[in-house]
């Protein structure tokens, strides 16, 4: 089965391709401020990984069952040499894809995430999720009461909320497929599958405030992608795209030109 995506900006016929990964609990709209700022110059194709968005349902999340599905969508569509940028889990994503396939990839760019396991750091948001889900709340309003009680930060109660719709029977529900992603939790936040080095060139953006990326994570960054290069944005943290859109997308476009 195919992804969902959404493809704008120059033919891909004149202009090298650009495929934007979203990270857990998002869709492809999560990356709209890059699609637009690259549509000028590039062909855009935005993704819905499985189990978010409108994309499948699947009872597998593991990073070479997910790149796969971004390498099928590449095959399908005939692409040749394209650019990733994936963010969070999306960056593992795309790290993945690069990792089965490199002569598909022409420059990799991973936001704000690297190829190392992570300790579990979304308990509380899966909690609130399942809440929202039992309480069946008849509103966007009355599910951020629910997400409040667990979650302070209007802004990641702002985003989860954008995958908040209404199914067939009338009835509020979250677009990503929350039992599976609690049940694979455990892989989402594992390494990726790294069983060489890649020699593609790839561009690590990290938000200053963010930890995501560590100075400790140095090592298996290099050891996986030898000709990586760094950024770090100042004044932003994990969402970085979001609090700092014309820094990151300057250097997207800068790295990619």
């Amino acid at each position: 089965m195919l992804l969902n995506f959404k493809q704008s900006g120059l033919d891909p016929n004149n202009a090298k391709t650009v495929i934007l990964i979203h990270g857990l609990f998002g869709s492809l709209e999560n990356l709209n401020v890059i699609a637009r700022a690259l549509e000028p110059s590039f062909h855009v194709i935005n993704v819905d990984l499985r189990n978010h968005g409108r994309s499948f349902k699947g009872d597998k999340m593991s990073y070479d069952v997910m790149a796969a599905d971004i390498l099928a969508l590449i095959d399908h569509l005939g692409l040749h040499n394209v650019n990733l940028v994936g963010h969070s889990m999306g960056g593992k994503v795309a790290m993945q894809v690069a990792m089965m396939d490199e002569q598909k990839v022409e420059k990799l760019i991973v936001l704000d995430i690297a190829p190392v396991n992570y300790h579990p750091r979304h308990d509380t948001i899966i909690a609130a999720l399942n809440q929202v889900s039992q309480q069946t709340p008849a509103s966007r309003a009355d599910a951020d009461k629910i997400l409040s009680g667990y979650i302070e930060e209007l802004g990641v109660r702002q985003f989860l909320l954008k995958s908040l719709a209404k199914n067939s029977q009338g009835i509020l529900e979250w677009r990503f497929n929350l039992s599976v992603i609690e049940e694979n939790y455990s892989k989402i936040i594992a390494n990726i599958d790294t069983p060489r080095t890649c020699l593609c060139d790839t561009l690590f953006i990290k938000g200053n405030n963010s930890d995501y990326i560590l100075p400790e994570h140095r090592e298996a960054i290099v050891g996986a992608f030898s000709k990586a290069k760094a950024k770090i944005i100042q004044g932003a943290g994990h969402w970085l795209h979001a609090e700092k859109p014309e820094a990151v997308n300057r250097s997207i476009i800068d790295f990619i030109q």
